[in-house]
């Protein structure tokens, strides 16, 4: 088996004693083996990891296992996601070190640090795993449509513009700001969308809609309870247009896990979403605009290691 290790330099920015001891932990268990097989990478910015994988994919022995170790948050999963995707005898690792790790929280509340161990990383076997086909890009938690992207919107063009000297709480301070201007903002909350669930036709006002394949969402946000990316299913929670304060309440209310009255729940493997303008869409941390969106569950085509002989629990 060869093992890649794709380390999103971000994730561990002013903490480089972390950093230190994840690679002695790496060069101390493969030291070990007889024949170790192993390499390293640090992503500084986005995809810039996926031609590496894919050469070392290609230098590979013909039949050989690629494990490729996915080592930051939810940002450079979907990186590796990407570049293992289509690629044969390839398996995912994700050792979560990240601001935010939605989908290692698919295994149960506090089993991150398991995923920390190299030599129970290396070891461990796969296990098949769902993931979405959303045009030329795959994503392995879900895709948002409508309110939460135009906030993580946002969100992105003021870090993007943020400087040294400015505090934690300037950051939350926006983030506050970008909720209430996109609350404000009726042609978010009221646009009319032609939404297809397999063959069912769901079309009307809505504020926002997610497309899951795992419980977890966004930033730390439950999605929706009993969700398992094994099952073949996507799990599609609309939200019918309502008034403002409503509207608001309604959104806390299912940041905290349960479904509001406003809401829709459905499942499906194929869904086409389509608005006459351009829709704010989010593809796991990928964010980007489209009028037609159309999303296809791959059941169980992604290995992804789990230690410990651990199963999906959803929520």
């Amino acid at each position: 088996m060869k093992h890649v290790f794709i380390i999103d330099s971000k994730s561990f920015r002013d903490i480089q004693w972390r950093m230190d001891s994840l690679l002695d932990s790496i060069g101390q268990y493969f030291r070990t083996q007889e024949k170790p097989n192993f390499s390293t990478l640090f992503s500084h910015y986005p995809r810039d990891a996926m031609e590496f994988i894919e050469k070392q994919a290609q230098e590979a022995e013909e039949g050989e296992i690629v494990r490729v170790y996915a080592v930051g948050g939810d940002e450079i999963l979907f990186d590796c996601l990407n570049a293992v995707a289509e690629l044969p005898n390839a398996e995912l690792a994700i050792m979560p070190y990240g601001p935010v790790n939605n989908f290692i929280r698919s295994f149960g509340e506090g089993k991150a640090d398991l995923f920390k161990d190299i030599q129970a990383m290396a070891e461990a076997p796969a296990i098949p795993t769902d993931i979405i086909k959303i045009g030329n890009n795959f994503a392995i938690n879900g895709c948002a449509v409508g309110f939460s992207p135009e906030v993580a919107m946002k969100m992105r063009d003021f870090t993007g513009r943020l400087t040294e000297r400015m505090s934690r709480f300037s950051t939350i301070l926006w983030l506050f700001l970008s909720n209430v201007i996109t609350l404000l903002n009726k042609t978010i909350l009221t646009r009319r969308y032609t939404i297809t669930v397999d063959d069912q036709e769901f079309n009307g006002n809505y504020s926002q809609i997610f497309i899951l394949n795992g419980p977890y969402f966004g930033r730390k946000q439950h999605a929706l309870k009993g969700v398992s990316p094994n099952d073949g299913l996507l799990n599609v929670v609309i939200f019918n247009s309502i008034p403002l304060l409503p509207a608001f309440i309604s959104f806390k209310k299912y940041k905290r896990g349960k479904i509001p009255s406003n809401c829709v729940c459905l499942q499906g493997k194929k869904i086409t979403i389509k608005s006459e303008k351009p829709m704010q869409i989010q593809s796991d941390t990928e964010l980007f605009l489209e009028t037609s969106l159309t999303m296809e569950i791959i059941p169980g085509i992604m290995p992804v290691v789990a230690v410990n002989n651990l199963t999906y629990q959803g929520t």
